[in-house]
């Protein structure tokens, strides 16, 4: 799926396009296994968004994003308006604090604890991050629920030069690549699970017994993740890894 012109309204390009870059950077980061950027991407984030909020509910944005000098408290004092959708009075305002907490007391801001929580702070930022992208797409365009998640999903993917997207075809440009590595470039930029069936697709490749043999191989090698039944395939830190040094070998990233 492309992200179609006009996702989040008439909301300002002060305000737009930061909203977007943040997002796709916590994506990204978390896509590469990069834990503590992704977390670090969290408090910006979060900042555009109360911004986005408190413009929306003034109906007069500002013209870029603004850091409140108490967050907690200004998120607090978003629940006053009741005249704006609920999940901006209510649910975003109460998701941004712990957002934030992520950033600021977490592993990511500080040394110690037993454990390096990273991992799973990044988890909870993505998943957060992406509710709350989900939302404001769905309230400002208009789009139902799974809608809204679709276009969310794009905005998250991976770009890489090397592959050319278009609704819900992709296509890997440089056609000497062997499958491994087109398989592997695929499943890598997409932001979920992809489906065994697209990669047949999207691969153009016939022999579907080789490709299910070539796909068990790399989950034993654990590159990719094949899902028990063997319709879904995930990648895996070290296919992901793999993927990093083809692109900056290809000098891509």
């Amino acid at each position: 799926m492309s992200v179609r012109p006009g996702l989040l309204g008439a909301l300002p390009p002060g305000l737009a396009g930061p909203l977007l870059s943040e997002y796709r950077q916590i994506a990204q980061n978390y896509l590469e296994h990069r834990w503590s950027p992704a977390e670090l991407s969290g408090g910006r984030f979060c900042e555009i968004v109360f911004t986005i909020l408190y413009g929306h509910a003034k109906s007069s944005y500002p013209a870029s994003p603004a850091k409140p000098t108490n967050f907690v408290s200004a998120c607090r004092s978003l629940e006053s308006n009741a005249h704006v959708p609920r999940s901006f009075q209510i649910l975003i305002p109460r998701l941004l604090p712990a957002l934030y907490e992520i950033r600021n007391n977490r592993g990511v801001g500080h040394v110690g604890g037993d454990v390096d929580p990273n991992h799973m702070d990044a988890i909870a930022v993505l998943s957060l991050a992406s509710w709350v992208m989900a939302e404001l797409v769905r309230v400002f365009h208009g789009l139902n629920i799974a809608e809204a998640q679709r276009a969310v999903d794009a905005i998250a993917e991976r770009k890489t030069s090397l592959i050319w997207s278009d609704g819900d075809i992709r296509r890997i440009l440089d056609t000497s690549l062997p499958l491994k590595h087109q398989i592997l470039l695929l499943t890598a930029t997409s932001a979920s699970n992809v489906q065994v069936n697209d990669l047949l697709r999207w691969t153009e490749y016939k022999d579907r017994r080789y490709f299910m043999r070539l796909l068990r191989k790399m989950h034993k090698e654990r590159l990719l993740e094949l899902s028990q039944n063997e319709t879904l395939v995930h990648v895996l830190p070290p296919g992901s890894k793999l993927v990093e040094t083809f692109l900056a070998k290809q000098k891509i990233i």
